[in-house]
């Protein structure tokens, strides 16, 4: 091969790989996670209410909330998931999942006498929601959703950890895709290979609670600024509800 072969070769690669890198960061600026653009119309707002086979909504937590009227009005959830509890002893875990939160909760759990956990969160860090998921399982801790509240993103890992899990068929859980690196400006291939990593984590994770990999189906094809919002039978099928509560 000449050397003008080569250097054309070379050159094709180098563009290609700066292709990829631009789509990776443009997704990761625009929503902090990675996604192809994409030019369909929007997603219905996450007010609209879902039906079978019509259940991705456009994803902004700070926005929207579902459309059903919740058990209690929690105001503006924190950053950081944070524990507390209600005037009735009943124990809350609220907010979005940040990077380290699962050192800290898990702590505050252990030390709190927690035996049941109500959750809300929008999601966030992948990796601190499957070592509190875990944490919750090997704890006998029970989670729980009540209607109109809402556990989106990475959340559904935190619910997949109840030993016992208790699902308002009023309640709202979503899964979508997720970024699993740390960096944007990364070679193309180093950011696949994070992303296909993370999902090999999460696959894994759910086998360990029982939960159907099928799940993994809608949260693959749902960019990460939609959710895709999971049906109560879908809940059922995929194990989300425990033996006890899907006979009700």
């Amino acid at each position: 091969m000449s050397g003008n072969s080569v250097g054309r070769t070379l050159s094709a690669v180098l563009l290609f790989q700066v292709g990829i890198g631009v789509f990776l960061v443009a997704g990761d600026l625009r929503e902090g996670a990675f996604a192809l653009p994409r030019f369909g119309p929007e997603a219905p707002r996450l007010t609209e209410p879902v039906r079978p086979g019509d259940q991705r909504r456009t994803f902004r937590p700070g926005r929207d909330r579902p459309a059903i009227q919740p058990a209690r009005d929690p105001g503006e959830l924190p950053d950081r998931l944070t524990l507390s509890q209600d005037t009735d002893g009943s124990w809350r875990l609220e907010g979005g999942v940040a990077e380290g939160d699962a050192e800290r909760i898990i702590g505050l759990i252990a030390t709190s006498g927690v035996d049941s956990l109500i959750l809300q969160s929008p999601g966030g860090s992948v990796r601190d929601a499957l070592a509190i998921g875990r944490y919750l399982r090997q704890a006998g801790i029970t989670t729980r959703m009540l209607p109109g509240e809402f556990c989106y993103s990475a959340c559904p890992y935190l619910l997949a950890g109840g030993a016992l899990r208790e699902i308002d068929p009023a309640a709202s859980v979503g899964v979508h895709q997720h970024y699993f690196g740390e960096n944007t400006l990364l070679p193309a291939f180093v950011a696949v290979e994070d992303i296909q990593f993370g999902q090999g984590e999460v696959m894994a994770y759910l086998e360990e609670m029982d939960i159907d990999l099928r799940l993994m189906r809608h949260a693959l094809t749902t960019p990460p600024d939609q959710i895709y919002v999971l049906l109560q039978s879908e809940l059922r099928d995929y194990g989300f509800l425990t033996e006890q509560e899907a006979e009700t």
